[in-house]
């Protein structure tokens, strides 16, 4: 019989033990967090992060309107898990043939808007005007609806597409809308303009210049445009608004971020500032022209009413200097668009009660 030598016995045994704890370290890196992360199977903290996104892409967002050569045209969209769940014109053409046009068109268009997720849809044939304007708002309500699921995200509060209330000038009124990034305005641009005759001259040649200077001051601090005079002036007002809004939206998000517990901080997530906001409603496209209207709503009540559109020229001057201020004064005193029509208005007080139902709609009320 063979003997074993013993130090042959030695030397496997220490080969044994070698291999063993190679093995052991091979299997470690399963059970250590960081490389568990790094390998992505840290899932739950993803799941999370999806599900915030998913949230903040439901909802309803209203367009633009966009204004046509036979009236304006506004889209609302209902958003679930970031997709369209539903589309309608909360404005369009109407009045004569725009009537038929109009009810002949917007129930396709709003098919397709669902159908195809985007405004890449199809015009539809003998509403060509109706189809661009649509097309433009839906566009509007899209980019909204994702700078709205952007806000969720930790750079929410620096980037961003803000629409400035539409104000109402002695030629047509005048909206703009700005791109804000980083704090700065990078792209402005208006989405309303005096149109028709001179004014189309007028526009073309202003417009250009304001969103320029826009950009260049990043503030309504800048000067007319030569000529412009009116359209100037409320494309500044617009604009102001569009910057307030930003601020608004970019001091609730910082609130929710970095401030942990500094009194600033935790003031912009109190209930007061949750409760406290203003909504400026769709506007409404009456016989004598659109309605607009603007609320502040504070512990879930009405504080303030104002029109940032109604009709003007002739003897709509008079009777709107008549009706808003009563129709303003009822709707904070009844908390609601239930409210009495002021004699002698008819169509101005319909378009305001429900440009103010909207308003509260938004506010959640």
């Amino acid at each position: 019989m063979r003997k074993s030598h013993p130090i042959r016995r030695v030397v496997l045994a220490g080969a044994a033990t070698v291999s063993g704890i190679v093995l052991l370290l091979s299997l470690k890196p399963a059970t250590d967090p960081g490389s568990a992360q790094a390998a992505g199977i840290g899932a739950p903290p993803a799941a999370s992060a999806q599900g915030g996104a998913q949230a903040a892409g439901s909802g309803t967002v209203t367009g633009d309107a966009a204004q046509t050569q036979y009236g304006a045209v506004q889209v609302r969209l209902t958003v679930s898990n970031g997709k369209i769940t539903q589309a309608e014109a909360v404005q369009a053409p109407k009045g004569g043939q725009s009537d038929q046009i109009t009810a002949n068109a917007v129930p396709k268009l709003n098919q397709a808007a669902v159908a195809a997720q985007s405004a890449d849809i199809d015009s539809v044939s003998g509403a060509t005007y109706t189809s661009n304007g649509y097309k433009k708002s839906l566009q509007s309500a899209i980019d909204k609806a994702k700078a709205s699921a952007g806000s969720q995200g930790s750079g929410a509060a620096q980037a961003g597409t803000v629409t400035g209330d539409a104000v109402q000038t002695q030629y047509g009124p005048v909206q703009v809308r700005i791109t804000v990034s980083g704090g700065k305005i990078t792209k402005a641009e208006t989405v309303q303009a005096p149109s028709g005759g001179q004014s189309t001259n007028i526009t073309a040649n202003a417009v250009p210049k304001l969103n320029q200077a826009a950009v260049a001051a990043g503030s309504a601090d800048i000067d007319a445009v030569s000529g412009a005079t009116y359209t100037s002036n409320g494309y500044k007002e617009s604009l102001q608004s569009a910057i307030d809004k930003a601020k608004a939206s970019g001091g609730s998000s910082q609130g929710s971020g970095s401030q942990g517990s500094d009194s600033q901080g935790s003031g912009s997530q109190g209930s007061g500032a949750a409760q406290a906001s203003t909504v400026t409603g769709d506007a409404v496209q009456t016989q004598y022209g659109p309605v607009q209207v603007r609320i502040t709503v504070s512990g879930g009540k009405i504080t303030k009413a104002e029109t940032v559109q109604a009709p003007s020229g002739g003897q709509s001057t008079n009777i709107t200097a008549n009706a808003v201020p009563k129709l303003n004064q009822a709707a904070v005193a009844a908390g609601s668009a239930d409210i009495d029509a002021v004699s002698g208005a008819t169509y101005t007080s319909a378009g305001y009660k429900e440009s103010l139902q909207s308003a509260l709609d938004q506010a959640g009320g």
